[in-house]
C-alpha cells in the first residue's frame, strides 16, 4: 500500500511535478499529470505519473476518496463559463449545493486543479485508503446520504 506522504520534501516534489504539468498542458482540455514532447502537446507523454509510481498512486487514492472524507470532496466549480473557476466541497447528501472553500477565483481551470492537489496533500492522513479503513462506499447499506433535496 502507498501512503499519502507527510514529509514536506516529498510533498513539494509532487506539487512541483503537478505544477510543471499545468504549465506544459495549459489550454489542453482535461487535466493530466504528465510531461510531453512540447508545451501544449499531448504527444509522447513521459514524466509525471508515467514515471513516478508513488505520485500516480497518491492521485488515484485522492480521486477515489469518499464524498464525505475530510470535510467533503474538493471539486472545481465554473462560476463564469471559460473565465472563472472556484474550489468547492461536495456534500455527501445527494442534491445539496456545493460549498465554496474560500473567496479565491482562478482564471484557469488547471491552476485550480493544482491547488486542489496541494490542499489534499495537507488534508489527507498517511493512512488514508489503507485496508483497515475500507468501507463499501457511497451507496453502502445503511448509509444515510439520500436526504431531502
Amino acid at each position: 500500500m502507498y501512503e499519502i506522504p507527510q514529509d514536506k520534501e516529498t510533498q513539494e516534489e509532487m506539487l512541483a511535478t503537478v505544477r510543471s504539468s499545468v504549465e506544459q498542458l495549459r489550454g489542453v482540455a482535461g487535466f493530466s499529470v504528465v510531461d510531453t514532447e512540447a508545451p501544449g502537446s499531448a504527444i509522447e507523454p513521459h514524466g509525471g505519473i508515467q514515471e513516478d509510481v508513488r505520485l500516480d498512486k497518491v492521485l488515484i487514492r485522492m480521486r477515489a476518496s469518499s464524498l464525505d472524507a475530510y470535510g467533503g470532496k474538493l471539486i472545481i466549480a465554473c462560476t463564469k463559463p471559460e473565465q472563472e473557476w472556484r474550489i468547492a466541497r461536495l456534500s455527501s447528501v445527494r442534491g445539496k449545493a456545493v460549498t465554496f472553500v474560500d473567496d479565491r477565483v482562478f482564471g484557469d481551470e488547471q491552476d485550480a486543479q493544482a491547488e486542489i492537489f496541494r490542499m489534499r496533500l495537507e488534508e489527507f492522513p498517511a493512512e488514508d485508503g489503507m485496508p483497515e479503513n475500507f468501507h463499501q462506499g457511497y451507496k453502502r447499506p445503511g448509509a444515510d446520504n439520500w436526504g431531502p433535496v
